[in-house]
């Protein structure tokens, strides 16, 4: 029997990619890009919303991360290529799209680059464009300094965030958690404090390092530097969930792409911070993104 968390596929470039499926495998499909750092594993979150809802949800380690290579010469702009292989040799295409945290510019350069593949994209928490001074001003310190690294001195990083550092954040995945937890509001440990949720977080971020940093470290450095494509010309509408409470990626990154993404919707949730939201709002999300899917022959 196939273990549906622990799957791959070869890419047409002889990559290996690695995925997993969540969800009810007879729902809609719905494409999950995974936070920083993070890997497939952190789907696991969403299962039972999922199911409640009726979504097919795959969720594909980017690469270096997990099960899937890593890929030296990667940019942002190969991640919607290496989504409309997998969809197509799945037999999944078109489909929906939700990006979470660090997902949401992956979620973003697929509605640039591959807009006809998609029903419905969300993004929760998303990261603004933090090769603007601005976008990384309003973070906390371990961010500021990460992303401070990656735009000025990316040579740095694996000094930094490599070696000892990596191994100690593997073996002990909470020192990384506590990091990104730092300054985190209440919604947000009231949800960490959960033992299903510490155990579904801690796995995810082990699995993201078990092959070593390298794919964390690059990720840093591709979203530290312009994506690739302008936000103005996504036209495809864009429904993002934001924490006003957030203390990892602040309310003026939502704010920000609310107001630069042509047919953007936003909604903000005062006292919801960066996990609280995705844990707490999970089937409403999960329910407006079922209900906004454009039709799967409309090209739109």
């Amino acid at each position: 029997m196939t273990n549906l968390t622990s799957q791959q596929i070869v890419l047409k470039d002889g990559y290996r990619l690695g995925y997993a499926e969540y969800g009810d495998l007879h729902g809609d499909p719905l494409f999950y890009c995974h936070g920083f750092p993070a890997s497939r594993l952190e789907a696991q979150i969403i299962d039972a919303a999922a199911k409640r809802n009726r979504w097919h949800i795959i969720t594909i380690d980017r690469p270096g991360y997990g099960l899937s290579d890593f890929k030296p010469g990667r940019c942002i702009l190969d991640w919607p290529d290496n989504i409309a292989e997998l969809a197509n040799t799945l037999d999944l295409s078109p489909f929906s799209l939700l990006g979470i945290s660090g997902g949401g510019p992956y979620a973003l350069a697929c509605a640039w680059k591959i807009p006809a593949c998609l029903r419905s994209v969300g993004i929760v928490n998303g990261l603004g464009p933090v090769y603007e001074s601005w976008a990384i001003h309003d973070m906390a310190w371990p961010a500021r300094l990460g992303f401070g690294l990656a735009k000025r001195a990316s040579w740095l990083l694996p000094l930094v965030y490599g070696g000892i550092v990596a191994r100690a954040l593997y073996w002990f995945p909470r020192v990384t958690q506590s990091l990104l937890t730092i300054s985190a509001p209440k919604a947000d440990n009231l949800v960490l404090k959960r033992p299903d949720i510490e155990v579904f977080l801690l796995a995810s971020m082990r699995e993201a390092l078990h092959k070593g940093p390298q794919g964390a470290l690059l990720d840093f450095k591709l979203y530290a530097h312009p994506w690739g494509f302008r936000l103005e010309d996504i036209h495809l509408k864009i429904h993002l969930w934001q924490g006003e409470a957030d203390a990892t990626v602040p309310v003026s990154h939502a704010r920000y792409l609310e107001k630069t993404l042509p047919s953007a919707q936003a909604q903000y949730f005062p006292n919801e911070g960066h996990f609280s939201l995705p844990i707490n709002y999970m089937d409403n999300i999960l329910e407006a993104l079922k209900e906004i899917q454009t039709s799967p022959d409309s090209g739109l």
